[in-house]
């Protein structure tokens, strides 16, 4: 079987803020279609890594190659063109509170999309009802939405613009364990009906099981270890061992059958 193209690699990265070096040379790989889990302890700079290969950071040191372009070293127009094939999530949502929900997934096509507001309009409530938010979400703004419900919008409005590679920063943090199950089955249907590559930033245990491919570890600076859920089991490492062996991660292996 051969192995599916590599969408993001990562080369030698180091970001420093000061004196202190949150990452150095990080190397990471990201595979076409998979799901990839990125775990750590607080500090680690999980989502520190997610902004750099957005672009809302530049590092200090590195490569960061994404759909094939070289995004540190791209023009302005060519990391646009990047960026129009990639959506991001941000915890909470990170909704525009003056805006309504239906106006919030509007925002990206506004600045990349030549068309009319009938179609913008109708291409964004396709968007709400594909992250299952009802027709009258469209009119709300986000004071009005449950947590999960501005979880949901947020997810529809990193998927305004069709992208190839979603980002997303702690989905369910903050949701009840019955509404951070229905993001997981949520993500895993998106995945496959649209064929999204997944970078996701989580601590939640039960999405690591449910929705990744593969999983990251940030420590000591760098990628420590990728790997299966299975396989971080096996890791002899202080602090993975204690996060995969711990009861969460029994609980979260046992409601599938593997504990």
């Amino acid at each position: 079987m051969m192995e599916a193209e590599t969408v993001i690699a990562i080369r030698g990265l180091t970001n420093r803020f000061g004196k202190t070096v949150v990452h150095e040379n990080l190397s990471l790989e990201v595979r076409r279609g998979e799901v990839l889990g990125v775990v750590g302890a607080s500090g680690s700079g999980k989502s520190v890594l997610l902004r750099s290969i957005v672009g809302l950071m530049t590092p200090s040191v590195g490569e960061i190659t994404m759909l094939g372009t070289d995004v540190l070293g791209a023009s302005v127009a060519a990391r646009a063109g990047v960026s129009a094939r990639t959506g991001v999530m941000f915890q909470d949502g990170a909704l525009f509170s003056a805006l309504t929900v239906r106006e919030n997934v509007e925002a990206p096509m506004r600045e990349t999309l030549s068309v009319g507001a009938a179609t913008r309009r109708a291409l964004a409530d396709l968007r709400i009802a594909l992250v299952g938010l009802p027709p009258t979400a469209g009119d709300l703004f986000p004071a009005a939405l449950s947590g999960g419900m501005r979880k949901r919008a947020g997810l529809a409005r990193a998927l305004s613009l069709d992208p190839e590679i979603l980002f997303l920063d702690e989905p369910t943090a903050g949701l009840d364990p019955i509404s951070a199950s229905a993001f997981d089955t949520l993500l895993n249907s998106l995945r496959e009906a649209l064929g999204l590559t997944v970078f996701l930033v989580t601590h939640d245990l039960d999405t690591l099981q449910a929705t990744c491919d593969r999983i990251a570890v940030l420590a000591e600076r760098r990628v420590l270890v990728t790997g299966t859920m299975a396989e971080m089991r096996d890791v002899d490492d202080p602090w993975v061992h204690a996060y995969f062996h711990g009861p969460r991660a029994h609980a979260a292996l046992a409601a599938v059958g593997e504990y």
